[in-house]
């Protein structure tokens, strides 16, 4: 697989419903007046560890990225080796680098249209990487930074 490409093969017949859970939690998010970013952390065999969503705007805490809820509420791991990182969207460097961190073996991204995030960063280190470029995905995210452009800055810290 090319750095953040997508390889069919390498695409389990699961991950798109994996996805289904980071799109209902970016819902959540969006309909608590926040950012339509959401992820869940799956162990090997499918389990959901933890979910979450964007929560900066609810909680005004700027650290409260999707991954960053779904692995608080995962909780302590003895291993992240075999976990997965369901994400609606590509994940910051913020975001990258929990991956990288804690050895999360695999990250499911629902698109990279609207924010190119660090995942060919992560593939380049030895995590799989799956962009399934999704259009629900793409049509929340684009719908948001139409909406709220100036709030959509803040959150991915462009001046």
């Amino acid at each position: 697989m090319s750095a953040g490409g997508t390889d069919p093969r390498a695409t389990r017949g699961d991950d798109r419903e994996l996805l289904g859970i980071a799109v209902a939690e970016a819902r959540l998010g969006l309909a608590e007046g926040g950012i339509p970013i959401g992820a869940a952390l799956v162990a090997a065999n499918g389990s959901v560890l933890g979910r979450g969503h964007n929560r900066r705007v609810q909680d005004g805490d700027p650290s409260m990225h999707g991954e960053t809820a779904a692995f608080k509420a995962a909780g302590r791991q003895s291993t992240y080796r075999g976990t997965t990182m369901v994400t609606s969207l590509s994940p910051c460097w913020f975001c990258s680098g929990l991956v990288r961190q804690f050895g999360i073996s695999r990250v499911v991204i629902g698109e990279a249209r609207t924010f190119h995030g660090g995942h060919d960063w992560l593939a380049e280190h030895g995590v799989e990487v799956v962009l399934l470029d999704d259009p629900e995905c793409v049509g929340l995210m684009t719908d948001f930074i139409a909406a709220h452009p100036a709030l959509w800055h803040e959150d991915i810290g462009a001046d």
